[in-house]
């Protein structure tokens, strides 16, 4: 399900959901936001901002521009900007981002990279639109 609202300097502002209940495999690819409450088992690409609300799991590897965690994921997850590990959060896996907020009760369990550089993010995974 998407809502569509104002478009502005080409960066779309809709809003995508995977409802809770919900279990997708395969990729997904989205130049919109995108909020997971359901179950994702692939890659996810989302050049906007990625929720993963606290229901939600991702099994596979995750590129975003910015990111907020409530939920589970269990890989590898690359992001340009800020990403949030919110309390309930588990994160088992690689991550790199420029900027990290890990709130107390969340979990990481794995390697980190952060970078004021520029991350590159089509080298570190590979995305076909």
């Amino acid at each position: 399900m998407a809502f569509k609202e104002n478009i502005k300097d080409n960066v779309s502002t809709e809003l995508n959901f995977i409802g809770k209940g919900t279990i997708i495999t395969g990729d997904i690819h989205t130049s919109s936001n995108l909020r997971v409450d359901g179950k994702v088992k692939g890659k996810v690409v989302c050049k906007n901002t990625l929720t993963i609300g606290e229901g939600g799991v991702v099994e596979g590897d995750i590129q975003a521009n910015n990111a907020i965690i409530g939920g589970k994921i269990n890989g590898k997850i690359v992001v340009d900007e800020k990403l949030e590990l919110e309390s309930k959060s588990s994160l088992i896996g690689e991550l790199k981002a420029k900027k990290l907020i890990i709130d107390e009760g969340a979990v990481f369990d794995g390697t980190s990279t952060m970078s004021t550089a520029e991350i590159k993010i089509s080298s570190t995974i590979s995305a076909k639109p």
